[in-house]
C-alpha cells in the first residue's frame, strides 16, 4: 500500500533527523554531510507523507460517519458533501507520491561538461553552434549556475567548430540531460543573395561529472602535452605554453584546456573532463541498451538525424521526441528559457517510468 512505503521512508527521515542532532555526528564532517544529503533527499516524501496521511485520515473519518446508522443526518449530509473533495485531494496525492517514488537517475543532481560540436552544414553550423552555446549560458545564468568555458575551437567566419563548458549547480543534469543529441536548425544565411533557406546541425553532448571514486585514472595511462592557447585571450595567449591536451591512451581520448592562463588551472579542468568522458564510457559499456541510446542521442551530426530542430522564418521550435512545437524561436535564443521544453520532456519521462511500472 502506498501510505505503508511512505510510511517507512517517513521513519527513515526521522531517524536521520534524530542522528544529526548526536554531538559524534556533528563532529564527523563525513558522516554529517551525508546524512544531511539524506535528509534533504527524504524531505519531499516526509511532508507529502503526512499531508497525504492527513487526507487520508479525514477520507476515511467521512466515511465511517456515513456508514453508521446512528450518527446524526446533518453530520452525515455534510460528510457526504465534503467527500468528493477529499477523494480527490487523497487521488491528486497519491499521484504525486508515486512519482517522488519513481527510480531516480543516479546522476541528477551531478554538475556536467556540456559539449557542442558544429556538424554539417558548414559556416551556418559553425554560427549556430555559437547561438546554441548563447543560449545554454543564458538558461545556466537564469538558473544560478556557476559556467566555466573549457575549451574552444572558433570557427573561420564566427561561432564555433566546437566548444565545452563546465557547468555547476543544483540539478544540472536532470536539467540538462535532455539536451543531447543532434539540434538542426532552418534559416537565410547572411551571404544567402537568393534568400533560400539552409539546414545544418550541431550535436550537443551532456556529461555527468564524475569524482575521482568513480573514475580511477592510472597517471601512466595519460600522456599530456602543453601548448600555447591560441584565439582571443590577451598578450600570454602567444608567450607561454598554459594550455593542456591530455590523451587517455587505453581508450584514445583526448581532452583540452586553454581558457586559463595557469597551467595547473587548465590540467585540472581538462581532468574534470576527462574523468566525466571515462565515467559515461564506463557507463555506457554497462548497458548496450543504454550505449544504443546514447549513441542514437547523440548522432553523428547528420541533417536528418535530430531531436529539435529550430527554424528562423516560421520563428518555430519544434522537439521531436514529444511533438512539441512553440513558436517562440527567438525568445529561447535570446533568453535562454527552454523551461517549457525541459518540462515537458521530463514529464514525459515521467509517464513513461509511471507506465513501466504498472502505475501509469
Amino acid at each position: 500500500m502506498m501510505l505503508d512505503k511512505l510510511a517507512r521512508i517517513a521513519d527513515r527521515y526521522e531517524e536521520v533527523s534524530a542522528l544529526l542532532e548526536r554531538p559524534e555526528v556533528v563532529g564527523n564532517t563525513k558522516k554529517l554531510q551525508e546524512l544531511s544529503k539524506e535528509q534533504a533527499k527524504l524531505s519531499p516524501i516526509y511532508k507529502l507523507f503526512n499531508r497525504l496521511k492527513k487526507a487520508t485520515e479525514e477520507l476515511e473519518g467521512n466515511q465511517a460517519i456515513l456508514a453508521d446508522p446512528k450518527e446524526d443526518p446533518e453530520m452525515k449530509e455534510m460528510a457526504k458533501s465534503e467527500l468528493p473533495d477529499l477523494k480527490k485531494a487523497v487521488e491528486a496525492l497519491e499521484k504525486e507520491a508515486q512519482i517522488l517514488l519513481l527510480p531516480k537517475d543516479p546522476d541528477d543532481d551531478k554538475n556536467v561538461i556540456l559539449e557542442i560540436r558544429a556538424g554539417t552544414g558548414g559556416d551556418e553550423a559553425g554560427l549556430f553552434a555559437g547561438d546554441l552555446l548563447r543560449m545554454y549560458q543564458k538558461f545556466a545564468e537564469a538558473n544560478r549556475w556557476k559556467v566555466e568555458l573549457l575549451d574552444a575551437s572558433p570557427a573561420p567566419q564566427g561561432g564555433f567548430k566546437e566548444v565545452s563548458l563546465s557547468i555547476e549547480g543544483g540539478h544540472v543534469f536532470a536539467r540538462m540531460k535532455f539536451e543531447a543529441g543532434t539540434h538542426r536548425v532552418q534559416r537565410v544565411p547572411s551571404t544567402e543573395t537568393q534568400g533560400r533557406i539552409h539546414t545544418s546541425a550541431c550535436t550537443v553532448a551532456i556529461l555527468p561529472e564524475a569524482t575521482e571514486v568513480e573514475v580511477q585514472i592510472n597517471l601512466a595511462d595519460l600522456r599530456i602535452d602543453t601548448y600555447r592557447s591560441s584565439g582571443a585571450g590577451g598578450q600570454h595567449v602567444n608567450k607561454t605554453d598554459s594550455a593542456i591536451r591530455i590523451t587517455h591512451l587505453p581508450t584514445g581520448l583526448v581532452v583540452q584546456c586553454q581558457d586559463e592562463r595557469s597551467q595547473t588551472k587548465n590540467k585540472s579542468r581538462a581532468m574534470k573532463h576527462l574523468q566525466a568522458k571515462l565515467y559515461e564510457q564506463q557507463a555506457a559499456a554497462q548497458s548496450s541498451e543504454l550505449a544504443a541510446l546514447r549513441k542514437n542521442m547523440v548522432g553523428s551530426g547528420d541533417r536528418s538525424e535530430r531531436i529539435r530542430t529550430y527554424n528562423y522564418p516560421q520563428g518555430r521550435i519544434t522537439d521531436h521526441r514529444i511533438g512539441l512545437t512553440l513558436y517562440n524561436l527567438s525568445e529561447v535564443m535570446n533568453t535562454g528559457d527552454i523551461n517549457e521544453i525541459v518540462d515537458s520532456l521530463a514529464s514525459d519521462q515521467q509517464a513513461d517510468l509511471l507506465k513501466s511500472q504498472g502505475m501509469g
